[in-house]
């Protein structure tokens, strides 16, 4: 059973995480600053071509997600520590306990020692030469073309968690915003809702977020551990978890604030 809107508590933001790379490890944050119409600042920035892919970037269109390198086929990608610096844009890859490629991804040779780096270690995997494509500006390399900003409800990874008899990491879905209050999965009832904070950021839920293979491997591990999409099929007859919502008023989100739905 799911709450129906009418009933549904405040929602407070537990966590907010950023993926500058498609399909590579997240970033913590504690605030960011949203923009409308926008989409979460610094995610999704890059993506990791697998082969020719015919995108774009002066006339970027949304692509599938196995045109590059990702998690759902993709699992060793969880096993690399990433991390980007907006202001120098240098792209650091840990591998183990040691730096694998530190480059600004700014300047061809940057790019190009990353993508020698991605040729070496996943040749097996690639359908042509990895080109490390940068999002211009109004576009991201999100699963979904109407993906901004990201929400998941903590309850409902509680309640997969109960599904699946084991623990789950709420970074398996990669979503940008962690919110706790709700019913296990009352997110879904939310799409076409606004949710609102006190200093006047305003998001209207857009779609359900479907789930796919990707959750199955344990982002810290890079094992592919569990079955998600398929028993939330079982149990709920659907793989949604999480929703996408667009941003209508733009301004600061801070770990631990509140945001109420709008009537």
């Amino acid at each position: 059973m799911t709450a129906t809107p009418k009933s549904l508590p405040e929602l407070h933001l537990e966590a907010l995480h950023r993926y500058p790379v498609k399909g590579l490890s997240p970033e913590r944050l504690e605030g960011a600053t949203l923009e409308a119409g926008g989409y979460f600042p610094g995610d999704r920035l890059f993506a990791i071509e697998n082969g020719p892919s015919g995108f774009d970037p002066a006339a970027p269109k949304h692509q599938p997600k196995i045109k590059f390198l990702m998690l759902m086929r993709n699992e060793a990608l969880a096993r690399l520590g990433t991390r980007y610096d907006g202001e120098t844009s240098v792209l650091t890859i840990r591998r183990g306990d040691g730096i694998a490629v530190e480059a600004d991804i700014s300047t061809p040779e940057g790019r190009a020692a990353v993508e020698a780096f991605f040729q070496a270690e996943f040749a097996d995997a690639l359908r042509g030469p990895p080109r490390l494509l940068n999002a211009p500006d109004g576009f991201r390399f999100t699963d979904s073309a109407r993906g901004f900003v990201s929400l998941l409800n903590l309850a409902s990874v509680a309640a997969t968690e109960d599904m699946v008899g084991a623990a789950v990491d709420p970074l398996r879905f990669r979503a940008n915003l962690h919110l706790s209050g709700l019913a296990p999965f009352a997110e879904l009832d939310l799409v076409g809702r606004v949710l609102a904070t006190g200093g006047g950021v305003r998001l209207r839920v857009s779609k359900r977020t479907e789930r796919c293979a990707a959750t199955n491997v344990d982002p810290a591990t890079g094992i592919r551990d569990l079955a998600i999409p398929r028993t939330l099929s079982m149990r709920l007859g659907h793989t949604d978890c999480g929703v996408y919502a667009e941003v209508l008023h733009g301004g600061r989100l801070e770990r631990g604030e509140t945001l109420r739905v709008e009537a």
